[in-house]
């Protein structure tokens, strides 16, 4: 389906591989502009709305975990919510205020990590505004039958704005009418923007035009608005035709109404809120606020803005009150003058009631006794306010309290008027009313529960009436478990639910002085003790190791309640293998002396106390690491045909002591959106040393197709950890170890004609060669002596001219280095090709290498042939040296007549140095070997692998 995977061939390379990150910033998207500025600092300038995208390429051995953060314009400003941890940055429909300063940040643990930053500038244009003023102490009723007039153009803008100024058609500029002039205020930034309109003379009333530029940066129009000045324009005013403040009952309907009174051009109307938003049921129309079905959480002030740009926008306001009746309560005072918290016959007694208001100066009270209305008297003295308690208050005081004073008092609250229901407290006075008393039940305190148990503290509390039991924490300022600082019980019950060991402590309950006697608050305190099972480390652990070597594991105690810890089980799987109890240690150890098949498998410790078990789990494996991609390969892709290419594959594995020797990878391999994966064992036959560099040649992939490619390490264990990559072609460069090209195919192998020269190179076969050709010159065959092989030759019949060159270029070749981290030496190449040059007209067959940044003209010829030189293919090879990416160039000259046809076949690009030139071959003496299997020693530094690779090579040996 993609590849026959036994020509796949392999090649061992040791090497110490791992580097520290490096980083560098480049970008796609929509920039308008990339610029370096002092301190090497790069700015990307994109238009507002456009696409950002950055993307961050590193090097390192291990792959670096990459990260982008961002330092924004302002402190309020966030990069997306969180940084973003791959590559590529990508935004999307970019704003303002995500320009900034963005940082790459690659790090894999070798070294310091390695930061690259680009600043992002975003350019946008705002239509522009113009407002309107006059000269400060010339102001009379008009606004504008003023001499002086201020027109102040502004526009948010990146970059800065430049601004110009029309009256009608005319361009209005400094010094070109003595009535106008244009300056910036010293307050101000920017470039000229306020006209200034001196003794308004008639023809100054007319139509004014701002238009704001940045010089259409980024592609950025300008932009333009326009004011008519007249003798009329003037500053709004409004109307309000409402009441202040408005008082409603809850669930009525609202209106209210604005009206602009004056104002050239007319206001536009807005309303505002003191919550700083409009009630989401709010309708505005027309300068009408329409608040349906109100309620109290829709009271406050209410703002109508009327602008039209000229002046000073004018503003209204109204406060919209909802009537409301909540929150009653009471308490009972005895008599303070006598240091006792008992009601006795004779002395005074003062009974409050207070509710909250709204408004508060509709509050109405009245008492009740039994059931009758009560009338303040010289002995029942009932005071509507107390100014030394909170607002809302009522007070009966009953002076010299009789038997007969004993019954049910109730204090009954409401607002002038009706409409809201009334409140209503009942406060009973009698021999059997007694302050409150607070115990806690024999029992209940300590209290001792399990963590995520539900608990009930609880006070007894006695008196009557009962008051409203607090509870808080006594031993430190902590809040509740419900996240308030007090909780309020009516029962004297605090109930908690899922109790954690963090809400072990004392706890307070205490009387409220509400709905009770307003003494000396009483309380009492409950110890509560949360046990929990031990906390232990490691929760969880890998342990990897090899057959036959010791493994130990230690399981340590954090912390538990009760911590006197009973004792500890060591398990493999449900086989117990040790138990015992803890003496002054707070950890326990286990060791396997030497490890079997067995062996494998996941241990547990258990620790254990009253409330439970903390537990350690190893799961001891032998499978090994996984390997760890390298993605810094030199030039990782190559083509020697045109429809499939090459691909370095190199990678070293992790920690491959940790666990037994790794006998063979499994290479899986499956091209994009497929689903079957072809797979292949690679064997290894030496240990690999750590950091030891593996290469792999992936062949006979098909161009131009991305696949995935997955990697699973085998040791004795089995299958380990895999890891997986991408494959992608990428068609700008090509590195070869070794490139031949016969042109028997339609692409050429990516060879193309020089645009540049007079005539193309020809591609052909003796087969179909017209029968009219040219005779005396060019092949009868190609260079194996095929009719129906093909070859590139140049075409010097009519109307080619004496000189008229034709040039084939060759696809760009990467130089590939040594090692992967840069050229030290110029490496070698042996370029070769066979030529054939027959006939007495020939002219010149040039070769050259061009690098990378050379012109054509300034590449000399490393070879060159001018004449006849007989009916037979020749070979020629040449040893280059280059420094940077090149391409070879064929360059064919036409000689003085028609019979000067130049053929050319069969290149070759060879790494290293062209052997001794070789005798002249026919086809006769060329010989086939094949060799199966074929041992290979591939030696770096001190290691040597031994590699067996079967597979069927054909060779062509020439002697």
């Amino acid at each position: 389906e993609i590849m026959a995977l036994s020509v796949m061939d392999l090649l061992f390379l040791c090497s110490l591989s791992s580097a520290p990150p490096s980083v560098r910033i480049v970008y796609s998207g929509h920039a308008c502009n990339v610029e370096e500025e002092r301190n090497t600092e790069r700015v990307y300038t994109i238009r507002e709305g456009e696409t950002l995208e950055l993307t961050c390429l590193v090097t390192g051995h291990p792959r670096p975990q990459i990260r982008w953060t961002k330092t924004a314009g302002s402190v309020s400003d966030r990069f997306q919510d969180s940084s973003v941890f791959n590559e590529t940055l990508h935004i999307a429909k970019i704003q303002r205020n995500q320009g900034g300063r963005y940082y790459c940040k690659a790090e894999n643990g070798l070294g310091s990590p390695a930061i690259k930053s680009i600043r992002v500038d975003v350019y946008y244009l705002d239509d522009p505004v113009v407002t309107v003023h006059q000269s400060i102490g010339e102001a009379k009723e008009q606004f504008y039958y003023e001499r002086t007039v201020f027109l102040r153009c502004v526009a948010n803008s990146n970059p800065p704005v430049r601004y110009s100024w029309h009256r009608g058609r005319d361009v209005l500029s400094q010094g070109s009418d003595k009535g106008v002039e244009i300056y910036e205020p010293f307050f101000t930034q920017g470039e000229t923007k306020i006209l200034k309109l001196k003794n308004l003379r008639p023809k100054d009333y007319a139509n004014y035009s701002c238009i704001a530029s940045v010089r259409s940066v980024c592609g950025i129009p300008d932009r333009r608005v326009i004011f008519r000045l007249t003798n009329k324009t003037a500053s709004p005013s409004i109307k309000l035709l409402v009441e202040d403040p408005i008082v409603v009952n809850p669930g009525q309907t609202v209106s209210l109404v604005c009206i602009a009174t004056g104002g050239v051009p007319t206001p536009n109307l807005t309303w505002s809120s003191s919550s700083e938003k409009l009630p989401e049921k709010s309708v505005v129309k027309d300068g009408t606020l329409t608040l349906p079905a109100i309620s109290s959480e829709d009271a406050g002030v209410y703002s109508c803005i009327a602008s039209n740009n000229v002046g000073n926008p004018a503003k209204k306001s109204t406060t919209i009150v909802v009537r409301a009746l909540k929150k009653g309560r009471f308490w009972i005072t005895p008599d303070p003058y006598h240091n006792d918290d008992n009601i006795q016959i004779g002395r005074e007694v003062k009974i409050s009631c207070q509710v909250e208001a709204t408004p508060p100066e509709e509050l109405l009270f009245s008492w009740l006794k039994n059931g009758r209305a009560l009338r303040s008297s010289e002995r029942m003295v009932i005071t509507q306010t107390d100014p030394d308690i909170s607002p809302g208050t009522t007070n009966l005081d009953i002076i010299d309290l009789k038997f007969t004073d004993f019954g049910t008092y109730t204090c009954v609250a409401s607002l002038r008027g009706g409409g809201i229901p009334e409140i209503s407290i009942d406060v009973n006075i009698s021999s059997t009313t007694v302050p409150p008393n607070l115990t806690v039940p024999r029992g209940k305190s300590p209290l001792v529960v399990r963590e995520g148990e539900t608990v009930e503290l609880e006070c007894l509390v006695s008196g009557k009436p009962k008051p409203i039991i607090l509870w808080s924490r006594a031993d430190k300022e902590v809040p509740m478990p419900d996240g308030s600082m007090q909780m309020e019980s009516y029962d004297g019950v605090l109930r908690i639910v899922n109790v954690s060991r963090e809400m072990t402590g004392s706890y307070r309950c205490q009387t409220s002085q509400y709905n009770g006697f307003n003494v000396k608050p009483r309380e009492a305190v409950v110890e509560l003790i949360v046990q929990y099972p031990p906390a232990v480390e490691p929760v969880w652990s890998e342990v990897r190791q090899g057959l036959n070597r010791p493994v130990a594991m230690s399981c340590r105690v954090l912390r538990a309640h009760p911590s006197r810890v009973l004792r500890y089980e060591w398990r493999l799987g449900s086989r117990l293998l040790h138990a015992g109890h803890f003496d002054t240690r707070d950890e326990t150890e286990y060791t396997v002396r030497s490890l079997t098949r067995e062996g494998y498998g996941e241990y547990t410790c258990d620790i254990i106390n009253e409330a439970g078990a903390g537990r350690c789990t190893f799961l001891v494996t032998g499978k090994a690491y996984h390997p760890e991609f390298y993605y810094d390969t030199y030039s990782p892709l190559w083509q020697n045909r045109p429809r499939v290419y090459g691909f370095k594959l190199q990678w070293t594995q992790m920690n491959p002591d940790a666990v037994d020797r790794i006998m063979a990878y499994r290479l899986g391999i499956r091209q994009t959106g497929q689903q079957r994966w072809w797979e292949q064992e690679i064997t290894v036959e030496a240990p690999i040393q750590k950091g030891e560099l593996i290469t792999y040649n992936l062949t006979e992939l098909i161009r131009p197709e991305a696949y995935e490619v997955r990697l699973t390490p085998i040791t004795r264990f089995g299958e380990g950890d895999f890891t997986i990559r991408m494959v992608t072609y990428s068609g700008e460069f090509y590195s070869y170890r070794e490139f031949h090209c016969s042109f028997e195919e339609e692409p050429m192998c990516m060879f193309t004609q020089d645009k540049n020269d007079n005539f193309d190179w020809t591609r052909h076969s003796a087969a179909t060669r017209d029968t009219k050709y040219t005779p005396n010159t060019g092949p009868s065959g190609d260079r194996a002596g095929s009719k129906q092989g093909f070859y590139m030759y140049i075409e010097t019949s009519r109307p080619r001219k004496d000189g008229e060159k034709a040039r084939l270029l060759s696809p760009t070749f990467n130089v590939a280095p040594k090692n992967p981290y840069g050229i030290t030496n110029p490496p070698a190449y042996c370029f070769g090709f066979y030529y054939h040059m027959y006939g007495k007209h020939i002219g010149t067959l040039n070769a050259f290498m061009k690098q990378k940044g050379q012109a054509t003209a300034d590449a000399g010829p490393v070879w060159s042939l001018s004449g006849n030189q007989g009916d037979r293919w020749r070979q020629a090879k040449i040893s280059i040296h280059p420094t940077s990416s090149f391409q070879v160039i064929f360059e064919g000259i036409r000689g003085p007549g028609i019979e000067g046809d130049i053929a050319i076949d069969d290149v070759t690009l060879e790494e290293g140095e062209c052997p001794d030139p070789p005798k002249e071959n026919s086809k006769e003496n060329r010989i086939y070997l094949q060799i199966n299997p074929l041992k290979v020693l591939v030696f770096s530094g001190h290691q040597c692998l031994d590699l067996n690779i079967t597979l069927a090579l054909l060779f062509g040996i020439t002697f």
